[in-house]
């Protein structure tokens, strides 16, 4: 287990860390040694400003707004943007909506994990309309499912925070890579799982989850009798004997006791690579043939597990210090070359839910809670307990950390 009490220690290995860092690193991971300290110094500064009163609220006329508009509703617009450190203090000189309302709007906006369009619209509007005190909730739920976390943050490891719908690849504390994902929505949610990327799959093959044959492949079957010729799957009784899809009861009166496999191949729901990572949850990170769902803010798509953008890159990174890189990768994928690579030293892996964190530039970032583990609805005991959190207490600080949560003090 990680002991955040040793991290004065752990800051200055840190800094040292960085020296030796890869060239032209992304900056620090969102999930880092230090990242709990930096939040807990945000929950203060949040917490002083609510209780100066918070933020007001904004007028109806902020939706839609853009560059060139003017008026009351944007100087309440640059006053909230102002109050949140978006904007500088001197910036409302009129109510034009200007080149510098436009930055602090997409400033606010890449915080929030939108894409910074400077424009006023529907998720952005939302995210402006979310009350200090339920900021401070999700830091302070964040500071708590940290706390709970047994990590011990090694020298590589790949972190996907799951609000954010996003991973990041770790070397001596510094991102080296980025990668934009798409995780369980809300119904068939990713869980909070460490584990080890052990094998990477070439070409996979997809043997379906039964709850997935049970509520989404069997209405499709029954509504097309092709459906699963036309996508490259079999079906397979007891003793792997594969079995004419027409013998079957897809209707879902009986217990099917049945397997799907899907072969390798473009169409594959798996794409044309998987990172392995064995857990309790079965759940894995890889490609996908549906690459334009990564272009959008809300990427809660999947059954469970995360799908990649540019996976390669990904599993070439995993795989340095060996003879595969990614041309390698690449030139066997485009061969229909079916290989599972087994990394000699496994890579950790660990899937957190971040909410509300203190960013290293300074920043402090917001994810919308999409599974509602900030108000008591996580669905895992250990590492979600059931703890609301009140503003009028203060998060463990550094040397309070062994004992009572903090939301029990």
């Amino acid at each position: 287990m990680f002991l955040w009490f040793r991290l004065p220690v752990l800051i200055l290995a840190f800094c040292a860390s960085t020296v030796a860092a890869r060239a032209e690193p992304l900056g620090e991971p969102a999930f880092s040694p230090v990242t709990y300290q930096r939040t807990v110094w945000a929950y203060e500064g949040y917490r002083a400003l609510y209780e100066k009163g918070g933020w007001p609220d904004l007028p109806a006329g902020v939706a839609g707004l853009m560059e060139g508009a003017e008026g009351p509703a944007v100087a309440a617009l640059k006053q909230r943007l102002i109050l949140m450190r978006d904007m500088a203090p001197d910036a409302v000189e009129n109510d034009l909506f200007d080149q510098g309302t436009r930055e602090g709007v997409r400033h606010f906006q890449r915080r929030h994990g939108l894409t910074p369009s400077g424009k006023i619209g529907e998720r952005t509007l939302r995210a402006l309309a979310v009350p200090i005190d339920m900021r401070l909730k999700q830091m302070w739920m964040t500071l708590e499912r940290m706390r709970q976390t047994h990590f011990s943050f090694p020298e590589r490891y790949i972190v996907l925070n799951i609000p954010g719908a996003t991973i990041e690849a770790v070397d001596d504390g510094q991102t080296s890579r980025r990668h934009v994902a798409v995780v369980g929505r809300p119904d068939r949610q990713s869980p909070l799982v460490s584990s080890r990327l052990a094998t990477i799959n070439l070409n996979p093959t997809w043997t379906v989850p039964t709850s997935i044959i049970r509520n989404d492949l069997g209405p499709k079957i029954q509504a097309d009798p092709l459906f699963l010729q036309k996508h490259g799957m079999h079906v397979f009784g007891p003793g792997g004997i594969e079995l004419d899809p027409a013998s079957i009861d897809w209707s879902g009166r009986n217990r099917l006791n049945v397997s799907i496999r899907q072969d390798p191949g473009p169409a594959n729901s798996l794409g044309r690579l998987r990172l392995d990572m064995p857990n309790i949850h079965a759940v894995y990170m890889h490609d996908t043939p549906q690459r334009d769902l990564f272009r959008s803010d809300a990427r809660f798509h999947s059954s469970g597990c995360a799908r990649v953008e540019d996976v390669v890159g990904l599993a070439a990174w995993a795989l340095e210090g060996t003879d595969w890189n990614r041309a390698r990768l690449e030139s066997e994928i485009a061969a229909g070359s079916r290989i599972d690579i087994r990394l000699a030293k496994p890579v950790p892996v660990i899937w957190v839910y971040l909410t509300g964190w203190a960013a290293a530039d300074g920043t402090i970032q917001f994810r919308e809670d999409i599974y509602g583990f900030d108000e008591g609805r996580a669905p895992q005991a250990e590492a979600e307990k059931d703890v609301t959190g009140s503003i009028n207490q203060r998060p463990a600080g550094i040397a309070d950390l062994i004992g009572a949560s903090p939301a029990r003090r």
